[in-house]
């Protein structure tokens, strides 16, 4: 059996809530998952493109393809189910808290999919949890951007295996064994960023999006974010970049001794 990788073990520490545990990534590092965990995490596609042929049913029961909410604005993917009892309305609700910060809305410079990963689960659960969801981010037209879907099994598992979302069902206490995380999607469907945790730090949500948008929205100041903070998929949050810290100190130093000659220069020639 392959050892856990470093993505798998941090989301080990996500998954022990589940099961009324709140563990710390650093615990996590260092500490097995029990026997019954080890096949479920989530392991990083960067760059995959997922299959937009897929067909589910949205929120109102009617049949919907992937690929009609791809095209022009990044996607934010939750992978969930709606009758979960502990972790996933912790990971929803962590969205909203997130989301909320952002000058952007829902619907208008992106859109989010959340998909059940329980088969049995229908259109009318999905409805429920959206209308909870969207009520409490409480802006106008997120309903229009923000989409619950369910689908078969098969189906859903293409697209958990695409963007590498492991899971397990446990028929002893009828639930489902998960990680949790987003995946930031550009409109052509490819995974672009991964943010790990049922909390997102509002600053890597914007970036991530910037990032998928392929630099379409956001403002200038975000360019320079960028410039200064990369993403680090060990981690999935944003940090300093040193070395744009050192380039930008070194521009900065530049410039400082062009202006000081320049100055010089200019007394100079009045003296004379």
């Amino acid at each position: 059996m392959k050892k856990p990788g470093l993505e798998a073990t941090r989301f080990a520490a996500s998954l022990w809530l589940a099961i009324g545990a709140l563990a710390a990534p650093a615990f996590a590092d260092t500490t097995a998952p029990p026997p019954a965990l080890r096949d479920v995490g989530i392991e990083q596609k960067l760059d995959h493109v997922v299959p937009l042929d897929l067909s589910f049913r949205d929120e109102s029961d009617n049949p919907v393809r992937l690929a009609d909410f791809f095209g022009q604005k990044p996607v934010l993917l939750s992978l969930a189910y709606y009758h979960c009892p502990m972790l996933c309305p912790m990971a929803l609700e962590g969205l909203v808290r997130s989301l909320r910060p952002l000058a952007w809305n829902v619907g208008d410079e992106f859109q989010i999919v959340t998909v059940s990963i329980d088969a049995r689960e229908t259109s009318a659960q999905a409805a429920e949890k959206k209308r909870t969801l969207v009520s409490d981010y409480g802006r106008p037209g997120a309903a229009q951007g923000w989409h619950f879907l369910v689908g078969d099994d098969e189906t859903i598992r293409r697209l958990a295996d695409a963007v590498g979302f492991r899971y397990r069902y446990e028929a002893a206490n009828d639930q489902f064994a998960h990680a949790t995380g987003l995946f930031v999607l550009t409109p052509q469907g490819r995974i672009s960023r991964v943010l790990y945790g049922i909390d997102y730090a509002p600053r890597d949500l914007r970036l991530a999006l910037v990032e998928a948008s392929e630099r379409k929205i956001g403002t200038l100041a975000d360019q320079l974010l960028l410039f200064c903070y990369h993403y680090d998929p060990a981690t999935g949050k944003y940090g300093p970049a040193a070395m744009a810290a050192v380039r930008v100190g070194g521009a900065l130093t530049l410039v400082g001794l062009v202006a000081f000659v320049a100055l010089q220069l200019r007394h100079e020639r009045s003296r004379a």
